[in-house]
């Protein structure tokens, strides 16, 4: 938004009113649409007063009863479509609808760095809301043009102008660089802390707390991305890539649902094979799911928990991008009997529902020697059947089970999961839904996994004795390729047109580097947190017994550094000063004759100068000309470079000689 041809009064307000204008920018997608209007009504009431637009109707700024009002209304619309002014989302509304209310009584520079620290105010709470990459030149030309704005304000006085003080600013911040990396390096940090089920007969893959698989008529795949995971290690192999999120144990027929709270003991757990660390970086997903490989050893956060049947589950909704480490293992065995709460909440099956998978189960039981056997006769089963898989399968009723196993026959992972789970427990084998995402595409750039909502995955784990809980994928027997092929491969049909292009040759390559730069951005930058502090500063050295203290030590080194480098040029200047006493002396006839009624004499060159002062006494015109030039003749002229030291003190002896007549006169008023 251009504010030009300002009058000269609010010259400096221009840049003011487009910073704040910036700064309402970055929250345009999260603001009220009323609080973006009153923003964007304000910065054209402002102009139109500055440019006194239209034509002939002298537009002014509204009157403070006008302001009061809006200043309510603004109020009250954020209490009503927040019910708080607490928090970022609301005190951002707020502050924003604030800052336009006050951009309508911008009359003096005291107003315009009101509207300055607005503007600064609001970039700092769209950094703490989001901290991509791409957002990243968004906050630096808006504080570029917030600082240009307090320098057009502060320098109003010596004529600064627009360019001059984006030069100023500009200036400013290259100076900042440095000592913010430091600070960034060494200021201590504190250590501390989808299924997609929709009310209409369409979801997004996603995941939730349940599941209906026999609502869902379509399947729409959804390309947001969920987490990256770097491994430590080999990579492991896509068909042992399996993500864990909710897992599901009540079942009413037609929807699996998660129990809350710790219900059940922790069984004990042997792994069998070598860990698997992973680094995590999760995207903000609204729910309280963290995710990992099968099977999780321990919590990887103060505020998470890790559930009897191996969740993870934050004490919060994930708002904000975070990075965590955990360890998991791929082949574990679990010893001892499964508890009796266990058993009776893992075998209930509703009465009287899915008749017919109970007759199947019943008689595969029949057939099968042990419960591995079972679970075999059921796969096979399925793998025979003529099963097929879709993300567009028909709706289905109260039997949701019957109607998918002996009727339509078609369907995704989520049906699948539930039936082979129902036909478990209907044959006696304790048995759950675990829901999460499956593979990853490989980023060979920054060499993660990319896990979006299209990889969401459902699944079975089963109990077996002397094994404990097991996983079984009956998607695999229905369709194999599902380990190997993500979603956008195996039904290409089903992606969208985004989804089609960003796998196009030539354009896939190049967001692979994008997200590689922001990963690295989010766990390098973002994710810069204690531990990571810790063991970049031990890798140069630094003892981590005393590691605060050496810390302390630095910063305050490196501030005194900063500060000595900043202060420098000033110190020159001054030491030029104390080595030219003759232009001190100077200064010191310069304010002389401002005292005594010369104005702008700080504008005036040495000739301009003595001239103006021999206007205002006549009797000292000659002594005042004679002194001007000579000066003129040592600072500019040609003998500058090596002035002798008698001609100095000669003219210092008649500028102090000025000084005494100047100070007991008044200046001549002409009429």
């Amino acid at each position: 938004m251009r504010l030009q041809a300002l009058a000269e009064q609010d010259r400096a307000l221009q840049p003011a009113a487009i910073a704040y204008g910036a700064a309402v920018l970055l929250h345009s997608d999260r603001l009220p649409l009323w609080c973006s209007a009153a923003a964007l009504l304000a910065l054209l009431w402002r102009a139109a007063v500055a440019w006194q637009w239209p034509a002939g109707l002298h537009p002014a700024l509204p009157g403070r009863m006008l302001r009061v009002l809006l200043v309510m209304g603004l109020l009250a619309l954020t209490l009503a479509a927040f019910h708080t002014v607490n928090g970022i989302a609301a005190g951002s509304a707020l502050l924003a609808g604030m800052g336009a209310a006050k951009l309508l009584e911008t009359r003096s520079h005291r107003d315009g760095f009101f509207v300055a620290a607005v503007a600064l105010f609001l970039l700092t709470s769209a950094c703490l809301d989001r901290q991509s990459l791409g957002r990243l030149p968004a906050y630096v030309l808006t504080l570029w043009l917030a600082c240009a704005a307090l320098a057009a304000l502060g320098g109003q006085r010596e004529g600064h102008d627009i360019r001059k003080a984006l030069r100023t600013a500009a200036r400013s911040l290259l100076w900042a660089v440095p000592f913010a990396a430091v600070v960034f390096l060494l200021f201590p940090r504190i250590p501390g802390p989808l299924w997609g089920m929709g009310v209409g007969s369409a979801a997004t893959s996603g995941l939730g707390e349940e599941m209906t698989p026999g609502s869902i008529s379509e399947l729409s795949m959804s390309d947001a991305i969920v987490f990256r995971a770097q491994i430590s290690g080999p990579l492991p192999a896509s068909e042992q890539r399996y993500w864990r999120g909710p897992v599901l144990h009540h079942f009413d027929g037609s929807t699996w649902r998660r129990l809350p709270g710790q219900v059940a003991i922790t069984q004990a757990i042997d792994q069998r094979a070598r860990p698997v660390t992973q680094q995590i970086t999760l995207e903000p997903t609204g729910m309280r799911w963290w995710f990992a490989l099968d099977t999780v050893g321990d919590s990887p956060a103060p505020q998470v928990q890790l559930t009897f049947d191996k969740q993870l589950i934050s004490t919060r909704p994930v708002s904000d991008v975070t990075n965590y480490e955990v360890t998991s293992w791929l082949q574990t065995r679990q010893g001892g009997p499964l508890s009796i709460v266990a058993q009776r909440m893992d075998l209930r099956l509703p009465a009287r529902r899915n008749p017919r998978s109970l007759a199947l189960a019943q008689q595969l039981r029949s057939q099968s020697s042990s419960d591995s056997d079972y679970v075999q006769r059921t796969l096979q089963w399925l793998r025979s059947g003529g099963f097929t898989y879709t993300l567009s399968p028909p709706l289905l009723g109260a039997d949701a089970v019957d109607e998918l196993l002996f009727d339509t026959r078609e369907g995704f992972c989520g049906h699948y999961a539930s039936a082979f789970t129902s036909l478990m427990r209907a044959g006696g084998v304790p048995a759950r839904v675990v829901t999460g995402y499956q593979g990853g595409e490989w980023n060979p750039i920054g060499r993660y996994l990319l896990l979006r909502q299209s990889d969401a995955h459902a699944w079975s784990e089963v109990w077996l004795e002397g094994q404990g809980w097991t996983r079984v994928d009956p998607t695999t027997v229905v369709a194999p390729e599902r380990l190997q092929r993500s979603l956008r491969d195996l039904l290409p049909a089903s992606a969208s047109m985004g989804m089609r292009l960003a796998r196009s040759n030539w354009l896939a390559p190049l967001l692979q580097r994008w997200d590689a730069a922001g990963q690295w951005w989010q766990h390098s930058v973002v994710g810069f947190d204690w531990r990571t502090q810790q063991s970049v500063l031990e890798s140069l050295g630094l003892n981590a017994g005393d590691l605060l203290q050496q810390l302390l030590w630095l910063l305050a080194a490196a501030a005194l550094w900063w500060l000595l480098m900043w202060a420098l040029p000033w110190l020159r200047q001054r030491h030029r000063q104390r080595r030219l006493p003759l232009a001190r002396d100077w200064a010191q006839l310069r304010q002389q004759l401002q005292r005594c009624g010369l104005q702008h004499s700080a504008q005036l060159g040495p000739l301009q100068l003595v001239q103006a002062g021999a206007e205002l006494f006549p009797d000292l015109a000659n002594l005042l000309r004679d002194s001007g030039q000579r000066y003129a003749v040592l600072r500019y002229g040609p003998s500058v470079n090596d002035p002798s030291g008698r001609t100095i003190a000669a003219l210092r002896s008649q500028l102090r000689q000025l000084l005494r007549h100047l100070r007991s006169r008044q200046p001549v008023t002409r009429t």
